[in-house]
């Protein structure tokens, strides 16, 4: 391949941060002798991209094959991105400098929605053409995965496959298929359709797109235009999460970036059942790693990069069932280093006495906690499962622990709420700080700090909520002055997200294969980098969907019946529909549904279509308004659930 560093090298001199695009990074692998070489692209700058945990993953598993070669790629600032077009300069790798267009696959990450155009930004400057039905026969198969492949529709027409699911074993397996048949001399075409009937991969140019009729008549939007091809495309699992180590060699930057410390993800899956979010179903079941695991990879993560930081992550790492024993044993093994372990992910009803005094050591910065609805009305709607009175608690026991400053993320436009849903978040972040000041000595309550973050709420696909439309940006905002005039104390900041951000957010969940269309003429008009505040650009949005004559509103802002057939609905995350809308069905109620890992089956589906179970380190024990009288043996599986 073409080593384009002798022409990029004299222009890093007046780029921004050019440690951005270096080689060498303590800890990158480069294998110029492999036959094959796949580059993973995350469609953003270096700083976000590194610090994503599931580019380092795929890039090491597919560097331990034989024969492969994965390097990276990230998107350059936008000002270098004009720069590398003025001179004719391609999109290059990380590790050897290469054009990305020359390597055998190309894989990007979707690691959320306002990410699209970013994919076409990608695509263009590596030269690589746009649409996967133009690409020859000696251009790279374009491959898509992360969580914005559960609606893969809207970017359909830009990837030859997506792979479905968690890639650890999925995608060396695609890539050597793919390896295999080029060595034979297939063609592109008998390769992707290969692909298409490997589990856990789609291929959507073999699917014809349906009308609307024809969908709800059908229970599909896909029809497959050979035979043989599944209809469902079901994710992919890896199923030996629980026993792998926790620790895998990962790259030291030279810049720094978002997250900069060991990460070690110490376990997988969520089963609290929030109704609103999509990584609780698109990752079930629940498999953690052993305490034995999580201390060993910690340990020897931070002797290979010399990091003064872990966090221990995963989607709610305090239910781990072992989680106090894994901060007593590192807190003691980093006694005296200068080392902070930080838990990034809090529970409520999780957050006790002795969790405060565990969490962070002696080093203590600010909590983050995720009420998200400030009456307990709505967080039953939601299903958060927590209380106020969790809140307080962990608040009382954080504040006497030492802690300053707190923030409280909420969410505004839930289904159901009322203008009272609104005043109750000023309510409850008042109190919230009344239990901080009374928690802490009259000397220290100067430094007090709370921060209530609002987010606007998007309609997930694969939710509860995803036949749920999204309040108007207008009416955001109105609910959003509300809560500033409602609260009252000076030392409680309100932060709230652009509503015309999440309004594109809602319409790339909720859209089908007609969206592409839409994305691809907002890139034309300018649009990229739109989760940087200073990039977005709305006019370009909203002049596109006149131009492809698609009603946004209608996408984003429709609530439906969940009989209704949504533009996903071919994939599955192995979370049954029965159960999805069921849920909906809880919600209206206001009806709650408990977490399987904590007691009984709540029949969501997904261990009997993946033929798996949650698995504990030890039995869980529930905490909080939770509490059910100690340890809970671990759940049945779906098909011994009773028939809900």
């Amino acid at each position: 391949m073409i080593d384009l560093w002798p022409r990029l090298e004299p222009l890093l001199a007046d780029a921004e941060r050019p440690a951005r695009y270096l080689n060498h990074e303590y800890g990158c692998v480069y294998k110029p002798d492999a036959d094959f070489h796949f580059c993973m692209v995350y469609p953003d700058t270096y700083e976000l991209g590194q610090a994503n945990q599931a580019l380092r993953i795929l890039v090491n598993v597919v560097n331990a094959q034989d024969g492969m070669a994965a390097e990276r790629a990230f998107l350059p600032a936008p000002a270098l991105c004009d720069t590398l077009r003025a001179e004719r300069l391609p999109l290059f790798s990380i590790e050897s400098c290469a054009p990305v267009a020359q390597f055998d696959v190309v894989g990007i990450t979707l690691p959320h929605e306002l990410a699209a155009t970013n994919v076409l930004e990608t695509l263009d400057l590596a030269g690589i053409s746009l649409h996967a039905s133009k690409r020859d026969e000696g251009d790279p198969f374009v491959v898509a995965g992360g969580p914005c492949a559960y609606n893969p529709e809207p970017y359909a027409p830009f990837f030859d496959a997506f792979s479905i699911g968690e890639g650890e074993e999925a995608l060396p397996e695609g890539l050597a298929l793919i390896k295999r048949m080029r060595s034979q001399g297939a063609l592109r075409a008998d390769i992707l359709r290969a692909l298409a009937r490997m589990p856990g991969w789609y291929v959507p140019s073999f699917y014809r797109w349906r009308s609307e009729d024809e969908a709800q008549d059908g229970g599909s939007w896909i029809e497959p235009v050979e035979e043989g091809l599944p209809t469902v495309i079901e994710k992919r699992l890896f199923t030996k999460f629980a026993e792998s180590p926790g620790w895998e060699p990962c790259i030291v930057p030279f810049t720094e970036v978002v997250h900069d410390r060991l990460n070690v993800e110490i376990l997988r899956g969520c089963a609290r059942g929030c109704r609103f979010c999509q990584a609780g179903m698109m990752y079930r079941p629940v498999r953690e790693r052993s305490a034995d695991n999580v201390v060993e990879s910690v340990v020897a993560g931070l002797a290979a990069t010399g990091y003064d930081e872990v966090s221990l992550t995963s989607l709610s790492s305090t239910d781990h069932s072992q989680i106090a024993d894994i901060l007593t044993r590192l807190n003691r093994s980093c006694d005296g280093k200068g080392v902070r372990i930080s838990v990034p992910s809090q529970r409520l009803d999780a957050f006790g006495v002795d969790m405060a005094e565990l969490v962070a050591g002696q080093k203590k910065g600010g909590l983050t906690f995720a009420p998200e609805a400030g009456t307990q009305r709505l967080r039953d709607v939601i299903n958060k499962n927590v209380t106020e009175d969790d809140l307080f608690d962990a608040l009382d026991a954080a504040f006497a622990a030492g802690w300053r400053r707190c923030k409280l993320y909420f969410m505004i436009g839930l289904p159901t709420e009322t203008d009272d849903d609104i005043k109750g978040i000023a309510s409850l972040a008042q109190r919230a700080y009344d239990r901080m000041k009374a928690a802490t000595p009259p000397d220290q309550r100067g430094g007090l700090r709370l921060s209530v973050s609002c987010a606007l709420f998007v309609p997930k696909a694969q939710t509860p909520f995803q036949w749920d439309g999204q309040i108007t940006p207008e009416e955001a905002l109105r609910r959003v002055q509300l809560l500033r005039r409602s609260v009252k104390y000076k030392a409680v900041d309100v932060h709230w997200h652009d509503p015309a951000t999440s309004f594109v957010e809602a319409v790339m969940s909720r859209a089908g294969r007609e969206a592409a269309a839409w994305v691809e003429a907002a890139w034309r008009r300018g649009a990229r980098f739109d989760a940087w505040s200073e990039c977005f650009n709305e006019e370009a949005w909203h002049t596109a969907a006149d131009e492809v004559g698609i009603d946004l509103e209608a996408i984003a802002q429709t609530s439906y019946p969940t009989t209704r057939v949504m533009p996903w609905a071919h994939v599955s995350t192995g979370v049954s529909e029965r159960f999805l809308a069921r849920e909906r069905s809880r919600a209206e109620a206001g009806r709650t549904t408990s977490d399987c890992t904590f007691g009984a089956c709540s029949a969501c589906g997904v261990c009997q279509a993946l033929d798996a179970d949650n698995e504990l380190a030890q039995p869980r024990e529930a905490s909080g308004s939770n509490a059910g009288g100690g340890a809970f043996a671990p759940a049945r599986r779906c098909e011994e659930a009773p028939d809900a």
